[in-house]
C-alpha cells in the first residue's frame, strides 16, 4: 500500500489532494492544525482551518492571506481526498486533521492535550489507521496534576504578592496558554494588565466568544496609581527586558510543562515556576492513541524514540515521522518568545503596542 501522507522539504505532503498539512515552508495549499508559528507559516497561497480558529490564524498570517473555514467534524473533497478537522483541545480553533483516500485513513493530531479547558473545544478521539502524534512530554515523568490544583498554588501566589506589596508578573507563550491562564485565575484579587502581544489575541478570543476577565494593556500601568494585587500576564521574552522596569518591585512566574523538571525555574531566572501544559502528558498520550483505534503510530517533536519504543512493546507498529515543529520549545531552556521579541529601551513603546495585525 502506498503511504497517503509522506514528508518532503516542505513538510507533510498528501498527494492524493495536493495539499499539505501545517508546511515549513511556503507552499500553494496548507491545512493548518492551529495557528502557532510552528505549524502556521507565513507565505502559502491558501489556508484551511476552522472557523474557531480563522481569526487568530488572521492575526498570524496577515490581512492578505487567503483563509478558508470549515466546522468541526465537516468533510470537505481536495483532489481524491477527504478531509476534515477535530478539535484538538490545544488552543482556539485547534484541530486534527483526519484524511481519507483508497480505503486508507490517517490523523494528523498537530499539538494536542486530553484535560479540557474552557479556552478551546476539548479533544475528541478520531478513529484512524495511522496516527501522526505528537510527543512533546512522551515520557512517563510527565503527568499534568488537575489544572483547578494549579489555579489554586496561582492564585495564593498572588495573595501573598499583593500582601506584600508586589506586582505579579506571569510569564506564557502568548496565543493559548496567556488567554488560558487569564480564564482560570481569580480577577478579585487585583486588576490584570497584558503585554501588547497578549492583549491583541486576547481581542481575537472574545470576538470567538471565549469568555475572559477584564483586562488593561500593561503600556497604560502606572505603579504609583495602581492599586495593589496586580497580575501582569507577558509573554516569556519580556522577561528580563527594559519592559519589566514599569512595574517596580515584582515576583516573576513561569507557567510551562517544563517546570516539571528539576531546575528549570533556576534556569529561567523566575521567582516561581506552575506545571501547566497545553500538550499531552504521558497518560494523555496513552489514552489517545489507544482511542484512536491505531494499528501504526508515528511520533513528532519530542521524545519520539522513548515512545516509539514503549508503543512498539505494547504491539503497535510505531516510529517516528522526522518534522520541524517545536512544540513548546518556545518555551524551554534559552527560547524566545516567536511572537514577541523582547523589546529595547529605544523600540520599547512600538514593540508592546496591542495594535498590530502582526505580533511582534
Amino acid at each position: 500500500m502506498s503511504e497517503l501522507l509522506k514528508v518532503n522539504d516542505c513538510g507533510i505532503y498528501c498527494a492524493a489532494g495536493d495539499f499539505y498539512i501545517d508546511p515549513w515552508r511556503p507552499v500553494p495549499r496548507a491545512v493548518v492544525t492551529h495557528a502557532h508559528s510552528d505549524h502556521a507559516r507565513w507565505g502559502c497561497q491558501s489556508y484551511l482551518t476552522t472557523e474557531e480558529g480563522r481569526g487568530v490564524l488572521a492575526r498570524r498570517m496577515g490581512s492578505d492571506a487567503v483563509i478558508e473555514t470549515v466546522r468541526y467534524g465537516q468533510t470537505v473533497t481536495i483532489g481524491s481526498a477527504t478531509v476534515s478537522l477535530h478539535p484538538a483541545g490545544h488552543i482556539l480553533g485547534s484541530a486534527q486533521v483526519r484524511v481519507e483516500s483508497g480505503g486508507d485513513v490517517w490523523v494528523v493530531s498537530g499539538d494536542y492535550k486530553i484535560e479540557p479547558d474552557p479556552t478551546c473545544t476539548p479533544w475528541e478521539p478520531v478513529p484512524c489507521r495511522t496516527l501522526v502524534s505528537e510527543c512533546t512530554f512522551g515520557l512517563p515523568i510527565y503527568r499534568w496534576s488537575d489544572s483547578r490544583a494549579v489555579f489554586a498554588e496561582i492564585d495564593a501566589w498572588r495573595r501573598r504578592n499583593r500582601d506584600a506589596g508586589r506586582v505579579s508578573v506571569l510569564f506564557g507563550y502568548s496565543l493559548g496558554k496567556a488567554q488560558r491562564l487569564l480564564a482560570g485565575v481569580d480577577p478579585s484579587i487585583g486588576a490584570i494588565y497584558c503585554h501588547g502581544s497578549v492583549q491583541g489575541l486576547n481581542a481575537d478570543y472574545r470576538a470567538a466568544g471565549i469568555p475572559l476577565p477584564p483586562t488593561e494593556y500593561a503600556g497604560t500601568y502606572d505603579k504609583k496609581k495602581a492599586e495593589a494585587g496586580a497580575l501582569v500576564v507577558a509573554p516569556p521574552s519580556a522577561l528580563g527586558s527594559s519592559w519589566m522596569r514599569r512595574f517596580g518591585d515584582v515576583s516573576t512566574a513561569f507557567a510551562s510543562g517544563w517546570m516539571a523538571v528539576r531546575g528549570t525555574r533556576r534556569r529561567r531566572n523566575v521567582d516561581k515556576g506552575f506545571v501547566l501544559s497545553d500538550h499531552v502528558d504521558w497518560p494523555g498520550l496513552e489514552v489517545a492513541v489507544k482511542e484512536s483505534g491505531a494499528e501504526r503510530v508515528l511520533f513528532t517533536h519530542g521524545s519520539t524514540y522513548a515512545a516509539s519504543r514503549f508503543f512498539t512493546e505494547k504491539g503497535l507498529d510505531a516510529g517516528a515521522l522526522k518534522t520541524e515543529y517545536q512544540g513548546e520549545a518556545e518555551e524551554s531552556e534559552g527560547a524566545l518568545d516567536a511572537d514577541a521579541q523582547a523589546p529595547d529601551a529605544e523600540s520599547e513603546a512600538n514593540a508592546d503596542a496591542p495594535s498590530s495585525s502582526q505580533e511582534s
